[in-house]
């Protein structure tokens, strides 16, 4: 079973309906290509300042150029690699030299379908690099965050729903297929969102998390992790049935700055199994709402990354 978990009351949200966003601002993992650019260009526009996270210096000093004269602030570039947990903390510490407060952090990168491949920190790829890297990363910027009543914005994907989470195999080492180490780590980057925002209301704070989806856009994720068959097949699928980046974009730029978006919320596109179209409130699998699963799922990550939240456990009923 699926279902809506908000009712934030529009059918179809546009970054038209963005309001300006002088002096505010938002950090950006993966914001050199796809979706990533596209939110830090609306963003840019409305006079938000921009700090763009990237592995590749050439590649994010490229998108930086691009972006620059139609952003009306400041666009900035860091360096990090997701799956690499050193270079995590030392992405947060050059962040934190250079600002005080985070409007919005937005866990956007990811890799997908990759073949078999352990992180340097011996975690598998995918769940390095989709969910512990940014789980690590949101841990170490929370307070900034928090510092300007701003949010944290984490994306997931509709693979969520070919979950459930098996923690016993978090790292896909029984019997690995690339789908199945992309959807667990996906869906661990949803269950993430809910615990996360859930520990943020129980602990005062005026920062929330917001969790939103793609849908089935048209990024660089198709063509640099699936191999051979997929590959193939993706590349075909992706001018059939993709939607541009643009589009694909919308929902994190709600999510990150539009006023409609409710915490806790998850945000996609309504058409076509929620691949495409009009954006609004996205269909959440039951699995992804087990409780002591989300709550499990954080303690073993913090374990993993050796980082605690300075947040309090939720007392889940039973």
């Amino acid at each position: 079973m699926e279902q809506k978990i908000t009712d934030s009351g529009f059918s179809s949200w546009k970054p038209s309906q963005l309001p300006e966003l002088n002096g505010k601002t938002y950090v950006i993992t993966g914001a050199n290509s796809g979706i990533g650019y596209e939110a830090a260009r609306m963003l840019g526009e409305k006079g938000a300042n921009v700090v763009m996270v990237c592995r590749s210096r050439a590649k994010g000093e490229t998108a930086q150029r691009k972006l620059s004269p139609s952003s009306k602030g400041k666009v900035d570039l860091i360096l990090m690699d997701l799956s690499d947990l050193s270079s995590v903390r030392k992405a947060a510490e050059e962040l934190r030299g250079r600002y005080t407060k985070i409007d919005g952090l937005i866990n956007n990168a990811g890799i997908m379908m990759t073949p078999q491949e352990k992180t340097v920190d011996g975690f598998d790829l995918q769940m390095g690099a989709n969910h512990l890297g940014h789980f690590l990363w949101t841990g170490l910027l929370l307070d900034l965050v928090e510092a300007a009543e701003g949010r944290v914005v984490v994306l997931s994907s509709l693979v969520h729903k070919y979950g459930p989470l098996d923690l016993d195999d978090f790292m896909t080492d029984t019997k690995y297929t690339p789908m199945k180490a992309y959807t667990q780590s996906k869906l661990s980057n949803l269950m993430f969102a809910f615990e996360l925002d859930r520990r943020l209301k129980a602990a005062g704070s005026k920062a929330i998390c917001v969790a939103c989806h793609p849908g089935y856009t048209d990024t660089n994720l198709q063509s640099t992790g699936p191999t051979g068959f997929m590959k193939a097949m993706l590349a075909v699928m992706n001018k059939l049935a993709a939607q541009r980046p643009e589009a694909g974009a919308y929902p994190t730029v709600l999510a990150a700055a539009g006023t409609e978006a409710k915490r806790g919320a998850y945000y996609g596109p309504q058409k076509m199994g929620e691949s495409r179209g009009p954006v609004s409130d996205a269909k959440v699998k039951d699995h992804a709402l087990d409780l002591e699963k989300q709550r499990q799922l954080w303690a073993k990550s913090e374990q993993l990354v050796g980082f605690e939240f300075n947040l309090p456990a939720v007392a889940h009923a039973a």
